[in-house]
């Protein structure tokens, strides 16, 4: 009996690409009312979706409009100047580090990473509302532990489903050590590029090891648009900028921890690291929230203050920014006397629009966390995760910089015990590793 699967591949189709051009021109204040109209009056949604594709394809007519429209508001995009954001990193003040740091504070990196990021892939895409409705209808409201299904009823899974991609492999009653991520899957690349190439490396190595290391499924928004672009022969250089309206989105924000790693207490230093891997695929806020977190996870693995941390990110992103004005404020929240759900609700308001893939909201959302925590590991990642949208990205950077302060030997048992030092993902060599041996592997390359 034939199947009546078919293949709707996500981020691709120009049908679902048009949404989020208008999204990404009109963030960046550019006049697309006319290219709006003329879809809409085509029949077309003009608001971009949560997913990566509509269910069913368009029709040719559609598909051709809609194709017209992306060059068109392409165009626009490419006239729209932009900061020069290298110089701009170049101007940061210098540091001089001391000694590398113990292996403790390497493994708890890798470790943190590993658990905010699995603490979050259950309700990643379930949203905000959706998480505080299975958590409290299972009395385990405040998040304090890795999600359960066990005594969350029926009714509230049907209407908030599980990530149908992590439910098998996140839940408490079948973690079995860290599973496959995206989010673990680009330290994992990072490692190895520099294993290979050095501290010296370039945007085309990062460009290189994608295509050799990463199967094209796991690729995502920013990254799916790359890839296709690598295969078509266009330079790394460029393919970040090319019809990529997701170049503000979180996909470079994820790869960059491991850059501040490497270079602990050199936040600069780190920073520009991350811009060389960033570039590949992110330009604007994306670039800017990328080095962010290499600067933070810098100055986590030599400090125990969380405002020294957020303060080496804050450096990074440029005043005029949205995303320094964002991750400001989520700051001033997490250090306010609000209760954090009505400080939530202040922060939602101010980004109001944002794709829950976006950087801007994600950053702000972690910034807030780390500020409220005060750098706790578990009030971090549990803060981080319930605060929604992209949950097991931000929880893994969260992760990261907390662990990095804490130390392996200081994360709660309840968070490494399931792990078991234990990572799996899809990178060749790296299929089953023991995240003990990363953070050695790492430490070598730290100066």
């Amino acid at each position: 009996m034939n199947s009546d699967f078919k293949l709707r591949v996500t981020w691709v189709q120009p049908e679902d690409l048009i949404s989020h051009y208008f999204a990404q021109a009109k963030f960046e204040g550019i006049d697309i009312s006319h290219e709006v109209s003329e879809w809409v009056t085509h029949g077309g949604n003009p608001l971009a979706s949560v997913v990566g594709a509509s269910p069913v394809p368009a029709t040719l007519a559609m598909r051709t409009l809609a194709q017209e429209l992306c060059v068109r508001v392409e165009a626009k995009l490419q006239a729209n100047p932009q900061l020069d954001y290298l110089a701009f990193l170049e101007k940061l003040p210098s540091s001089h580090p001391g000694a590398i740091p113990h292996p403790n504070t390497f493994h708890g990196a890798w470790l943190g990473r590993a658990a905010g990021c699995l603490l979050g892939k259950p309700v990643e895409k379930v949203q905000r509302e959706g998480i505080r409705a299975i958590l409290q209808s299972s009395g385990r409201w405040p998040l304090t532990e890795y999600f359960t299904a066990q005594g969350v009823p029926a009714e509230v899974l049907a209407k908030h489903p599980w990530n149908k991609q992590s439910a098998k492999t996140a839940l408490q009653e079948n973690i079995k050590g860290m599973p496959e991520d995206d989010d673990l899957n680009y330290p994992l690349i990072s490692l190895l590029t520099l294993e290979m190439h050095g501290r010296d490396f370039n945007t085309d190595h990062i460009a290189d090891q994608w295509l050799k290391l990463l199967p094209a499924g796991r690729v995502f928004t920013a990254e799916r648009i790359v890839y296709r672009h690598l295969l078509d022969g266009v330079s790394p250089l460029e393919s970040g900028n090319l019809n990529n309206p997701f170049k503000e989105w979180i996909g470079a924000l994820i790869r960059t921890d491991f850059y501040g790693w490497i270079n602990p207490g050199n936040p600069r230093l780190a920073a520009q690291m991350a811009y060389r891997d960033a570039w590949l695929s992110h330009r604007r806020n994306g670039l800017y929230g990328a080095a962010m977190s290499a600067a933070m996870c810098s100055v986590a693995m030599v400090s125990k203050s969380v405002n020294e941390v957020i303060d080496a990110g804050m450096m990074c992103l440029p005043p005029e920014s949205e995303i320094f004005k964002a991750c400001t404020f989520a700051r001033q929240l997490g250090e306010s006397d609000l209760d954090y759900e009505t400080a939530l609700d202040q922060l939602y308001a101010f980004v109001d629009g944002m794709h829950w893939v976006h950087t801007i909201n994600n950053a702000a959302s972690g910034i807030m966390a780390l500020s409220r925590s005060k750098g706790d590991f578990s009030q971090a990642i549990t803060l981080t995760v319930m605060g929604g949208w992209d949950t097991d990205s931000i929880g893994a950077t969260v992760g990261s910089i907390c662990g990095a302060m804490a130390g392996e030997k200081a994360i709660p048992d309840q968070w490494k015990i399931p792990i078991n030092d234990q990572l799996v993902s899809s990178i060749p060599g790296c299929n089953v590793v023991k995240i003990s041996d990363l953070a050695i592997r790492t430490r070598a390359l730290a100066i």
